[in-house]
């Protein structure tokens, strides 16, 4: 069995690895780098129970466990750790006591810790673009390919089975088809029957401030001066930097992934924020003014699943991306190989449960 991948994002690398560890041909056409979108520029935070009582607890709650076994099945770091999960809010400097864990003495008096959200039993962090880049590369160990190119339609026989891709012009055959896109994905609509996929774009700094903060995971309530309520998220990773992120915007998506970068006025809004939280969040020490577009659906659930003959999606996990992509690519690998996924239900994330996005209001913008 032949399967093309198309986009090389954490999707992309976690179908590819677990559909090559079973001896299946694998090919992933990336047109820019791996990791060159949110999977390379999330927080990656990882949470066992955070989806309880929605649609998204079981796949949840099995890539958490999976996470945790891949680090004894791959060679690499991606800095995987447990992690302690805090939740609280910003008071203003006239109000401000100290108000926290002595293990977060590195915080400005004006934050207030109100309670714990997650333990090292439920909450973990790892880097984002090292965990991509190490999936692609396990993958590639167990014989796929990666190719650099831009994916344009599908190959068909006749009106419906899917024999490839084309790719820069030439054409890659395939028994199966995965569209991994991202929010990118939108342009697949034009090659099959794909409900919209939007881009939510997130702003956010990372700053190199070594081992002078814990890996704990932050979550503060904060207020800005316009009356705009925020929750600024604070993720310290084992690498010596710490990534934080603080609203989105609903921005036109770029056509190329490489034209996304992070407008002026939002990172110094986002500084400023950073900067009340804790003086260690100096200027001197950002090392990245990044952006990304997380894909989005209209009912917040992932399109994980078949769209036709031979063809099949995963995208749309939203905040969740980085947390449920190993149990998303085992599932899609059992679904394309064996017909049916056996170690998480896809009923829920089944594409064809929205109605496919017209082709002409794609053409139309």
């Amino acid at each position: 069995m032949r399967v093309v991948i198309c986009g090389g994002g954490v999707m992309g690398a976690c179908t590819a690895y677990f559909l090559a560890r079973r001896g299946i041909n694998v090919t992933v056409v990336e047109r820019t780098e791996i990791a060159a979108a949110a999977s390379g520029k999330a927080g990656g935070f990882l949470a066992l129970d955070w989806c309880a009582g929605s649609p998204l607890d079981a796949l949840a709650r099995r890539s958490f466990g999976l996470h945790a076994a891949l680090r004894g099945e791959i060679n690499g770091d991606w800095g995987y750790q447990r992690t302690t999960a805090y939740g609280g809010f910003v008071v203003p400097d006239r109000d401000a006591r100290r108000h926290v864990p002595s293990e977060l003495d590195w915080l400005s008096d004006g934050v207030r810790i109100a309670q714990r959200l997650g333990t090292t039993e439920t909450t973990a962090m790892l880097h984002p673009r090292k965990f991509t880049a190490a999936m692609m590369g396990a993958a590639q160990q167990h014989g796929a390919e990666l190719r650099h190119g831009r994916v344009t339609s599908l190959s068909r026989r006749g009106e419906s089975t899917v024999t490839g891709v084309e790719a820069d012009g030439g054409i890659i055959e395939a028994d199966a088809v995965v569209v991994a896109l991202g929010p990118w994905s939108l342009l697949a609509a034009g090659w099959m029957d794909l409900p919209p996929v939007f881009g939510r774009r997130s702003p956010s700094l990372v700053y190199d401030l070594g081992k002078d903060v814990p890996a704990d995971a932050l979550f503060l309530e904060y207020h800005e001066e316009s009356g705009a309520a925020l929750t600024v998220e604070v993720f310290p990773r084992a690498d010596g930097s710490t990534h934080v992120t603080a609203f989105g915007d609903d921005a036109p998506l770029p056509l190329d992934p490489s034209a996304v970068t992070p407008e002026p006025d939002e990172i110094a809004r986002l500084q400023a924020i950073c900067e009340r939280l804790s003086p260690l969040f100096r200027a001197d020490k950002i090392i990245a003014r990044q952006a990304c577009f997380r894909p989005v659906t209209q009912d917040g659930l992932p399109l994980i699943g078949k769209v036709g003959e031979g063809a099949y999606v995963a995208t749309g996990h939203s905040v969740w991306g980085i947390l449920n992509a190993p149990a998303t690519g085992e599932a899609l690998s059992e679904l394309t190989a064996d017909g049916t996924a056996r170690s998480t239900d896809l009923a829920p994330f089944d594409p064809r449960r929205l109605p496919p996005l017209d082709p002409v209001l794609l053409r139309s913008r």
